[in-house]
């Protein structure tokens, strides 16, 4: 009985051996390559789309599709306004597309009226310039001309005499020197300093401002005069000026505020 179990143990052995497993058919089974790669029509659309959105850009940098026709100046004052689209005017006619904004920027940026700037393009066809102007705080008088002066003593632009009324006046004498771009000498600049601290100082309007000995005084419109003491610590003293104004009386001539812990008022111009 062992023996037949072994017989037929033997078969199933020789069996198993025998069995042939086919290959698969090559047109078949087979992973068919040729179907993931683009056919001549496929690659010949892809080729005619990329050269069709070349040629349109090319188009639209050398024609008048995208031609600026329009320069849109916005945050300055319009004589600001002004400048700007003279220095940048050889823009108009060009396409958007070569503008060179930086170029733009560095040229707008090196007028002395302008503190920063920005360029962006508005299809079709403006050009916009976003302008940061210089703040004036003064005019500067010398003789029968004018500037305006900021708070660090930069001038930025001559004007007409008569103009600008709302600005505190600066005299100069006749030698001294004004250049538009440059700043005031610097013996000046800390009467320059003094009206932008006016200003942030809230305080009412200013006429004008003196300076002698290196001592400075504001001239106000109406009230006494502040007597300022040497050019330091500008904003305290002129924010002690601006609480303490409301509470002098009528007739005082002058309030020093040159030692700033402790103002002084008088009705007279002898300290």
């Amino acid at each position: 009985m062992a023996r037949g179990r072994t017989e037929r143990g033997s078969r199933r052995r020789t069996r198993a051996a025998s069995v042939v497993v086919p290959f698969p058919r090559a047109s078949g089974d087979r992973l068919d390559l040729a179907r993931f790669v683009p056919s001549g029509r496929s690659l010949l659309l892809g080729f005619a789309l990329v050269a069709a959105v070349l040629g349109a850009y090319w188009g639209a940098r050398v024609t008048s599709v995208f031609a600026v026709e329009r320069l849109d100046v916005q945050g300055a004052p319009a004589p600001v306004a002004r400048e700007i689209e003279r220095a940048i005017g050889h823009t108009v006619g060009m396409s958007l597309l070569n503008v060179d904004a930086g170029e733009i920027e560095n040229r707008v940026r090196a007028l002395p009226s302008v503190a920063g700037a920005s360029v962006d393009r508005a299809f079709p066809h403006t050009l916009v310039v976003k302008v940061a102007a210089e703040r004036p705080v003064a005019v500067v008088r010398r003789g029968r001309k004018a500037w305006l002066a900021t708070g660090s003593g930069k001038v930025i632009r001559e004007i007409e005499t008569g103009t600008e009324r709302t600005l505190p006046r600066l005299w100069l004498t006749r030698g001294t020197g004004v250049t538009v771009g440059q700043a005031l000498p610097q013996s000046l600049t800390a009467a320059t300093r003094a009206l932008e601290a006016a200003r942030e100082a809230h305080l009412p309007r200013v006429k004008g401002v003196r300076s002698r000995d290196g001592q400075l005084t504001l001239a106000l419109r109406r009230g006494p005069e502040l007597r300022l003491g040497d050019p330091t610590d500008l904003l305290l003293k002129l924010t002690v000026a601006a609480h303490v104004l409301p509470l002098v009386e009528d007739g005082t001539l002058y309030l020093d505020v040159s030692v700033p812990e402790r103002p002084v008022a008088g009705s007279t111009l002898n300290s």
